[in-house]
């Protein structure tokens, strides 16, 4: 005889008894769905907790939070041969369907969402935004698939006791996720902290480089090129306002570097001054050819001898990172009518006939006046009225040399 149907019946499953923290009734089947987001929730939560224990140090909470989350989301964790890797990236972190189609191609062999689950918990628990989370996803699908046991929480435990702060490790996630996936991510920070000598420098030229410094070989690439650095005379600050601007003189050859700084030599700059770092980002990875014509221009529009474009070049460098058209608008508007002053001043025994050129050119307005033409007001009365009258492109006749 069949038994009856109420003798046998049973009442919805409760996953989780009243004194869980998250209690309820579960129908006989629940979706998908709502299940992927319980787990989600379970995880963060227990993340949270972690992280904002006090009783505990980084290290301690971060390596033991994983085996507890998992233990947390027993009940609703197995294996789905079914699992739709695209759906849940469109679902649950947030990606585009395109962008969730191109990522999937990198997760088809996850069968179910439980290491995910357990990354975005961690990446919540770090306060990355769904934004943040969906753009590191899409630029690094593999991140989904991190170990958070035995990647992810010693990485952030090794950059907390780098000291640096969550906000910080956030943002670094933000630039350069794919490398905290990898173990060799804090011994690498540990020595760029070093020589930019602050995390806000350091992400900034991260950001610029696009987290190329990260990729580099410390050892056979990265440190080579500073030691050059310094055998041209750079000091560690101007080292690291350098690599600042150009941080990819930290990832090139490190004979490139040995050729720039030579030509920045040859450029009439001495290496060990205090320019030379300024002339090291003015000609980086601009070619000989293009230096040269650019001497040539400066000879020709300013009429230069070779000497007077090295003095010039060894105190503001950036000269060579000019335009023609900006160039032109200097002569015009300064360099003609001071060389006119100039020339006057040194023909009337007035000034020092060593005096260059450049170092008057470098003068601000009210600095040029008080020291080359108030002074002469008695011996040159009309010094001050051909100067003004030079400025707007006349050529007085005081300023007619032979």
């Amino acid at each position: 005889m069949r038994p009856t149907r109420g003798a046998h019946s049973r009442a919805p499953t409760k996953i989780f008894s009243r004194t869980n923290a998250f209690p309820f009734t579960s129908p006989p089947a629940p979706p998908r769905r709502r299940a992927a987001m319980l787990r989600l929730r379970l995880r963060c939560h227990a993340l949270s907790q972690l992280l904002s224990s006090p009783s505990s140090s980084p290290i301690s909470q971060l390596l033991g939070y994983h085996s507890r989350l998992l233990s947390a989301a027993a009940p609703v964790v197995s294996p789905n041969p079914s699992f739709a890797v695209e759906d849940y990236l469109v679902s649950t972190c947030g990606l585009t369907r395109a962008q969730a189609a191109k990522a999937s191609a990198k997760l088809s062999h996850l069968k179910s969402p439980a290491r995910p689950d357990a990354v975005l918990a961690f990446l919540a628990g770090l306060g990355l935004s769904g934004a943040d989370v969906a753009a590191l996803v899409a630029r690094d699908p593999r991140f989904l698939c991190a170990g958070v046991e035995t990647i992810l929480a010693p990485n952030f435990a090794g950059l907390t006791g780098l000291g640096l702060s969550r906000s910080d490790i956030t943002r670094l996630l933000s630039v350069a996720g794919i490398h905290f996936r990898c173990r060799s991510i804090v011994t690498n920070l540990h020595y760029h902290l070093s020589l930019f000598g602050s995390t806000d420098n350091f992400l900034r030229a991260l950001k610029r480089n696009g987290s190329c410094i990260l990729s580099s070989d410390l050892d056979r690439v990265i440190k080579p090129n500073v030691a050059l650095l310094r055998e041209f005379g750079i000091g560690p600050c101007d080292i690291a306002k350098l690599c600042a601007a150009q941080p990819w003189l930290l990832t090139c050859n490190v004979e490139r570097i040995r050729a720039m700084a030579v030509s920045v030599e040859g450029l009439g700059v001495p290496r060990g001054s205090g320019m030379f770092r300024h002339a090291l980002n003015a000609v980086a990875f601009v070619s000989e050819e293009k230096i040269a014509a650019k001497v040539e221009h400066l000879k020709k529009t300013f009429r230069w001898s070779d000497v007077e474009v090295g003095i010039a070049i060894s105190r503001a460098p950036n000269v060579l990172n000019k335009t023609k058209e900006f160039l032109q608008r200097s002569l015009e508007g300064r360099v003609r009518p001071r060389s006119y002053v100039v020339k006057f001043l040194k023909a009337n025994g007035l000034l020092d006939p060593d005096r260059d050129l450049y170092s008057v050119l470098v003068l601000s307005e009210k600095v040029f006046m008080e020291k080359y033409i108030c002074p002469h007001k008695e011996a040159a009365p009309c010094l001050a009225g051909d100067y003004a009258d030079a400025c707007k492109g006349l050529l007085p006749t005081n300023f007619r040399f032979t």
